[in-house]
């Protein structure tokens, strides 16, 4: 079996995973990040934030202060600029597929950041879009779409018993990510194709999520348009 026919759970895999200043992904800032490479070493990253005030609840949630990050991240250009760099390397250079859970929040903050600063994209690295990309939030909504309960990393870490210490801190969200993905594909025959594949199915499965839970929205009184693009949205579309 050559590597394009290769299951992409048994195939090279990277994960990345970033913690932010907020969840408004043109306006807020990455603070910390962590890249788990193909043979599972991991870079991280600590970023100054531009000297951005990080709000209370999101130091709540990652345990980075304002203080913090001023005293010990690096310039943040050269933080989303190295970022940028090494996950087009692991995708071009190794042959990898990306995890990202949430990809549409991770990726279009990365993706704004980039704007931001005036460094090329992942995708413009590449030279191509960015894909393959897997997403354990998407394959496990349409794998197991009726199961009740949260959806977060937390859960599904739980729910596929991989471990989970740490958590909201990127290095540890990044390897549970991977993780928990393999998981999935070694759980579900039905997903066990190469990545290029199941990058397309997740761009269906993404967008019929978006239009149901729109609907649901919609029934319950609360309407609201919710962008279905996948693995990244448009930036400057919160929906």
């Amino acid at each position: 079996m050559n590597a394009i026919d290769t299951p992409w759970h048994r195939g090279p895999l990277a994960s990345y995973d970033c913690e932010t200043s907020g969840i408004n992904t043109s306006r807020d800032r990455i603070v910390s990040a962590a890249l788990v490479h193909t043979d599972g070493a991991v870079t991280r990253w600590l970023s100054d934030a531009d000297g951005v005030e990080i709000p209370e609840a999101a130091s709540r949630v990652h345990g980075i202060t304002t203080d913090h990050a001023r005293a010990h991240g690096r310039p943040a250009k050269q933080v989303v600029d190295e970022i940028a760099d090494a996950v087009a390397g692991e995708m071009a250079a190794r042959g990898a597929a990306l995890v990202v859970m949430n990809a549409p929040f991770d990726l279009t903050l990365l993706n704004a950041e980039c704007a931001r600063h005036g460094v090329p994209t992942v995708a413009a690295r590449l030279g191509t879009e960015l894909a393959p990309v897997v997403d354990p939030l998407v394959m496990d909504r349409a794998a197991d779409r009726y199961r009740r309960g949260k959806r977060t990393l937390e859960a599904l870490a739980a729910h596929y018993g991989v471990p989970l210490t740490d958590a909201h801190t990127a290095d540890a969200d990044a390897t549970a990510a991977l993780l928990v993905a393999r998981a999935i594909g070694e759980k579900y025959p039905a997903l066990q194709v190469p990545a290029g594949l199941l990058h397309a199915w997740q761009i269906g499965w993404h967008e019929r999520w978006a239009s149901d839970y729109a609907a649901h929205l919609k029934k319950s009184g609360k309407a609201a348009e919710i962008d279905g693009s996948w693995p990244q949205r448009p930036v400057g579309n919160e929906a």
